[in-house]
């Protein structure tokens, strides 16, 4: 039971992450392009890039056909991607502008320049002179502040609901979920979230932090190699601190999609999400 004690300090806490989140607003966010899209009565499949996806694109062709796809991060490289032609994708990590030396990289933007149906890219405010260089006629580019905000109820509403904000984005799934929702859809199910990091997660005989991360699609050597070299920088305590932020902004993001009068489900089999209200994608048939 809480006790009066309790309450002022969660209220001091509150306080003083609305102070730091208005502060990160004035600095660091800028003007957002994004603008509802969606038709009334549409939903939207977010596609992470989790293991699970494949069996999701085995499973239901018809579906991820007929709706209205989001995809993110290197998806584009993957051969399903001109098959399942997603309407939106999303870029969120400053690795994929400032990579510019990773073969990676260059074949997602070159993989985009190759986009043959109308697809919106969004990118972060400050990450727009680093698309200037896309010529792609069939891609449209909107932008989003991925700027954590958190604080009292009404600021994280008023921050979200224009667009200055959105809960600390600790990985793309989080301004996707936040995007979708600023395009007008109501309904919301998200695929290829398996998010069980945890299961592959050791520190090896030289206190080196290993976490092997699988993806729908096969990740080159070279990427695997990036990613293994860039948890060597990090203790493990810090690692599962940045799992316990995004696993809480799901939380976050629920309580405004309840605000905001949107539903949230999740389709990924086997998902550690424990956030969002559980569904198949068979659903939506």
């Amino acid at each position: 039971m809480k006790t009066a004690s309790d309450n002022i300090s969660s209220w001091i806490n509150r306080l003083g992450c609305s102070v730091k989140s208005i502060a990160k607003i004035i600095l660091q966010s800028g003007l957002p392009t994004i603008k509802p899209a969606a038709l009334p009565g549409e939903s939207i499949i977010i596609m992470g890039n989790g293991p699970s996806l494949s069996g999701t694109i085995d499973s239901f062709p018809e579906i991820l056909a007929t709706h209205p796809l989001l995809a993110v991060n290197f998806a584009a490289n993957a051969p399903e991607f001109h098959s399942l032609r997603p309407r939106y994708y999303v870029l969120a990590d400053p690795y994929f502008f400032n990579g510019d030396g990773n073969p990676n990289v260059q074949r997602l933007k070159l993989n985009l320049e190759k986009v043959s149906w109308g697809m919106t890219l969004f990118v972060p405010v400050k990450m727009r002179r680093h698309v200037a260089g896309l010529t792609n006629p069939n891609l449209s580019v909107e932008y989003f502040n991925p700027t954590g905000v958190e604080g009292f109820e009404w600021l994280e509403n008023f921050a979200y609901s224009h667009g200055l904000g959105m809960p600390r984005p600790r990985n793309v799934l989080i301004p996707s979920i936040m995007i979708a929702m600023s395009l007008g859809f109501r309904n919301i199910y998200i695929t290829g979230a398996d998010h069980s990091w945890t299961r592959t997660l050791s520190v090896n005989e030289r206190n080196e932090v290993v976490s092997i991360q699988p993806h729908f699609y096969k990740d080159d050597e070279k990427e695997e190699t990036r990613v293994r070299t860039e948890y060597l920088n990090y203790p493990l305590h810090s690692i599962i601190y940045s799992f316990y932020i995004a696993f809480k902004s799901y939380f976050t993001i629920q309580r405004y999609a309840r605000h905001r009068g949107v539903n949230i489900r999740n389709a990924t089999p086997g998902s550690f999400i424990d956030a969002f209200e559980r569904c198949s994608l068979s659903e939506l048939q």
